[in-house]
């Protein structure tokens, strides 16, 4: 396993150093202090994995993006302060893999490690709990449908979509907008296939990215409805 470390806190690296080269088989091929350092150490080293904190100084989320788009075989883990339900949502559809928080206990740490390097997803209690909390369900989100193609969508899809998010049945949305559940039906079918994604949870992905609605305010119902 040939890692990367990415965090600008030289202390923090430190310790996950010592944490990796004491209790797994791995070695650290490259640590960076910034985007520019990381990228740089991806193109000089066959890499497997790479444990970053996005949000340190000298970071950004849009380098996981970079990443996704230049080294698809790269796997990466973020190790971040707590985050928003919209940062992790943000991470994980910018292609990181796992996610743990820094004052996680260093046998977590090293589970992470190891289920990232064999390709699984992995998250912490307290990523979990704050995704679940804006009623989202990592294991529902098509995290592979969404691309950088602009998608065209008219005021009355990102109305639809908007009650999608708030957790509106079919029938609900129609009495609203004063239409049939049928019209409705095929409006949601049409939203789906423009987006790319397969169930409401990526209507609700779709919806949180682009603003139309706040996760810390809808409420997710999960019915089985296209």
């Amino acid at each position: 396993m040939n890692l990367v470390l990415a965090d600008s806190n030289e202390l923090i690296r430190l310790g996950i150093r010592v944490l990796v080269n004491t209790e797994l088989e791995a070695t650290i091929v490259g640590e960076a202090n910034s985007n520019e350092v990381l990228v740089e150490l991806l193109r000089s080293f066959d890499v497997d994995v790479v444990v970053v904190d996005f949000t340190a100084k000298g970071f950004n989320i849009d380098v996981l993006s970079e990443i996704k788009r230049r080294f698809p075989n790269v796997r990466m883990l973020a190790i971040t302060p707590e985050q928003s339900a919209t940062v992790l949502v943000d991470a994980l559809r910018s292609g990181i893999t796992s996610y743990v928080k820094k004052d996680c206990s260093f046998p977590e740490i090293l589970e992470a490690v190891r289920e990232t390097n064999n390709g699984n997803k992995f998250f912490c209690g307290t990523i979990l709990e704050t995704i679940q909390e804006a009623n989202l369900n990592v294991d529902d989100i098509d995290i592979d449908a969404f691309s950088c193609e602009a998608v065209i969508i008219s005021n009355r899809e990102s109305e639809i979509i908007t009650h999608i998010a708030e957790g509106f049945t079919n029938a609900q949305i129609a009495e609203k907008l004063f239409l049939s559940a049928h019209t409705i039906n095929t409006h949601r079918k049409n939203i789906m296939s423009k987006l790319g994604v397969k169930n409401t949870a990526g209507i609700v992905m779709y919806a949180v990215k682009t603003n139309l609605i706040s996760p810390n305010k809808f409420l997710f119902t999960a019915d089985n409805e296209g």
